[in-house]
């Protein structure tokens, strides 16, 4: 018989839509099975519930949490000094197993600060980071990190990599992942120092690494797991969102422009609405945090219900894998494989010196 998974801590009040959307989220899920714990001003919260007409045989708890982050809330100084809030309180659900994993659509750096403080890091691993899906023509690659590590080192970079394969083998189902650094050219002489020396480690590692992934080809999905710093996964990111959001809108004016092409937009409308789920971030639902001791998941803060009933059900799916059991000995080779690279380097120079003089 399978074990029964706890259920999934929401923040009721993370996000530019809370209560209201967060709440009517986590009901939709309830609906379809999956068990929640709202965290959230006790009183608010069932007020919310009542207004979305919850049936009180749904499996809804709430959780009480007198004080809330705020988006202008410093992230550190938050977890400090508001110990009662919505966050905290979520994750620590999670620690005490009360809860398979957490999510909130809240202030993204408090949701960070808030798994450092309650769950700490996996041994081993020396940053955690933040694992997105991005949508492709085929497949779901992942791409990490997405803002938490701004100055990586070499070793960074291998680790996400690490974590970033076992996530997309456990959690996404990919048999052989393949696995790139984002670069600005497909050559080994590409890139940055960074790049190189984490490229160099890992192609001693045993996973599938593939080498350099140029920007064009993120969304192509022939790369399941695409590594990079947190300044420039950020960057990508933001650029992906504007980038649709304008395809989208062009192509509404388009179809709208004449008497003709709506007609053809009627006909096409079934390819479009599939299109437009296909790039629909509410359908990613939230970005995993990967290295902390627990399931922890950021959403949007524009997040509807539709995202926050997207973010439970990976929520769920992730703790379902017990992926982060196998994150230690994920990156346990990370030291190696740095110093082995950094090694051949050396030895590399040391052939291609010039000899001195007489």
């Amino acid at each position: 018989m399978p074990h029964k998974l706890a259920p999934v801590a929401v923040d009721a009040m993370g996000g530019d839509h809370a209560p209201g959307a967060i709440v009517q989220g986590a009901i939709n899920a309830a609906r379809n099975g999956l068990a929640i714990i709202l965290v959230g001003p006790e009183e608010r919260v069932r007020d919310e519930l009542r207004r979305h007409h919850a049936a009180k045989s749904l499996p809804i708890e709430v959780h009480h949490a007198a004080e809330v982050v705020e988006m202008d809330d410093h992230p550190g100084q938050a977890m400090r000094r508001k110990k009662q809030n919505s966050i905290r309180l979520s994750f620590e659900l999670v620690k005490a197993g009360k809860a398979c994993g957490m999510v909130s659509a809240g202030n993204s750096g408090a949701v960070m600060a808030g798994a450092m403080f309650v769950l700490g890091r996996i041994d081993g691993v020396e940053r955690p980071a933040i694992c997105s899906v991005v949508p492709a023509l085929k497949g779901n690659p992942l791409m990490l990190d997405m803002g938490a590590v701004v100055d990586c080192k070499p070793s960074y970079l291998v680790q996400f990599a690490l974590m970033g394969e076992l996530y997309s083998r456990k959690v996404a189902g990919v048999h052989k992942p393949r696995v790139a650094i984002l670069s600005n050219g497909e050559e080994e002489t590409k890139g940055t120092d960074l790049t190189r020396a984490a490229a160099a480690a890992l192609r001693k590692s045993s996973i599938g690494f593939v080498g350099y992934c140029e920007g064009r080809d993120i969304l192509t999905g022939e790369f399941d797991v695409i590594v990079t710093d947190g300044f420039t996964g950020n960057v990508a990111l933001k650029t992906m969102e504007g980038a649709v959001k304008v395809v989208t809108e062009l192509l509404k004016r388009s179809l709208y422009s004449t008497a003709i092409s709506k007609l053809g937009g009627l006909l096409a409308k079934k390819a479009l609405d599939g299109m437009k789920k296909r790039m629909d971030w509410r359908e990613i639902g939230g970005a995993p945090l990967v290295g902390v001791n627990g399931i922890g998941f950021i959403s949007h803060g524009r997040s509807d219900a539709l995202a926050i009933e997207c973010a439970i059900r990976r929520v769920r799916d992730a703790a379902r894998s017990h992926f982060v059991e196998e994150i230690a000995a994920a990156v346990a080779p990370t030291e190696a494989l740095v110093e082995a690279a950094r090694a051949e380097a050396a030895q590399h120079a040391a052939r291609h010196v010039a000899p001195t003089e007489a």
